[in-house]
Order: structure tokens, then C-alpha cells, then sequence
């Protein structure tokens, strides 16, 4: 079985979907470590919501914060201190999600970042958004977990952009996954499309 973590080239790019289709995909489990802020709609809840199959099984938060920032910055606020120990990896002989936050260098606390959370056997799927910027912030996010040595993937959200999503694939030579279209609405039936679209490419 394996592990697949989610990370973004930033925020509100589409990590959650993507996560709903890969964890549809695979009928595995989903945890998200961290959820800062939004916490009567977090995003363990919107992927179950998303997510048709009876296998999966949806893993409690290590840390759920009241408010929507950075992790380290919502950790100050509610007056704790987020401590990586404390973060393990839930049991389960099912493949696992797991779900970044914000970027890869966002800081969970004076030390640690999203990046220190992932481990070496992880497959990670980097999803990666159309807008000014970022081809920049796709390179150096792949060129950074390549540095690393991880085995990387790569979705594309959003309305198609062919040159963006070209020079990224010719420039990292990662796979390409599929890419997640600017979807009227998403329920479990676009999900499960695209679930069965992305299964053969995981």
C-alpha cells in the first residue's frame, strides 16, 4: 500500500479536489494533519462529502485550528505550539491521502515546515494552478522535492492553459497526472469521472 501526500504551489489551488478524486481513485484513506480555520467546514469534511466508495476511511486531524492562516500563525493565536512529534501517521493497511497545507515552505512552527511532514517513501502529487506566476512557483516547487529525491506527480486545476502546463511538463519531466477542469459544481459523480480518468496515471 501506499502513501500519497498533496501539496499545492500555494493556496486555494485545488489540493482539496484533487485529493477527493486520488482518494476516490484509489479507495483509500484520507487524513489531513492540520486544518487551520473553517472547522464546521473543514476539509476532511468537504472530501467525504466528495467521495462515494465504503472503503475509505476519514483520519482525525492531529491539529484543527480556529483560524484560517498559516498554521504556526493560527497555533500562536490558539495558544499552543504545533510539536511535528505529535503528527503520526494514522494505522490503516489501506493506501492513504494525505493532505498538505498551503505550499510546501508554509511554517507549522519556528523550526518545521509543510515539507518536514513528508516522507521519503511518500509518492507525492504536487497540484498545480494556472494565474501570473506560476510556472515559477510549479519549478521551484517540484525542483525542491526533487532535490529531495521524492517520486512526484503533477495535476493541473483549472481551465487549460496549454503553454503553462507545457513548459512545466517539458521543463520537469515529472508525471502529469491529469488536469482538473473549472467545473461548473463538484459532487460525487464528477469526482468519480475524474477518479476513473486520473486511476491508471497514480
Amino acid at each position: 500500500m501506499s502513501t500519497y501526500f498533496i501539496t499545492g504551489i500555494g493556496t486555494d489551488v485545488g489540493k482539496t479536489v484533487a485529493a477527493a478524486i486520488v482518494t476516490e481513485a484509489l479507495e483509500a484513506d484520507y487524513w489531513k494533519p492540520i486544518q487551520a480555520g473553517e472547522l464546521d467546514h473543514c476539509d476532511t469534511k468537504k472530501v467525504k462529502h466528495l467521495v462515494s466508495n465504503t472503503n475509505s476511511k476519514f483520519h482525525d486531524n492531529t491539529y484543527a485550528l480556529q483560524t484560517a492562516m498559516s498554521p504556526h500563525a493560527a497555533a500562536d493565536i490558539d495558544g499552543i505550539t504545533i510539536d511535528i512529534k505529535n503528527i503520526r501517521q494514522p494505522n490503516t493497511q489501506n493506501h492513504l491521502v494525505i493532505e498538505g497545507a498551503g505550499g510546501l515552505l508554509v511554517p507549522i512552527n519556528n523550526k518545521h515546515t509543510i515539507l518536514d511532514l513528508i516522507k521519503p517513501d511518500y509518492k507525492v502529487i504536487v497540484v498545480s494552478r494556472h494565474y501570473l506566476g506560476s510556472i515559477n512557483h510549479s519549478l521551484l516547487t517540484i525542483n525542491l522535492l526533487k532535490s529531495k529525491g521524492f517520486d512526484i506527480s503533477i495535476i493541473f486545476s483549472g481551465n487549460e492553459h496549454k503553454t503553462t502546463e507545457a513548459i512545466i511538463a517539458k521543463m520537469t519531466k515529472v508525471n502529469v497526472i491529469g488536469r482538473v477542469n473549472e467545473e461548473p459544481y463538484f459532487d460525487n459523480n464528477v469526482i468519480k469521472e475524474y477518479a476513473q480518468e486520473f486511476r491508471d496515471k497514480l
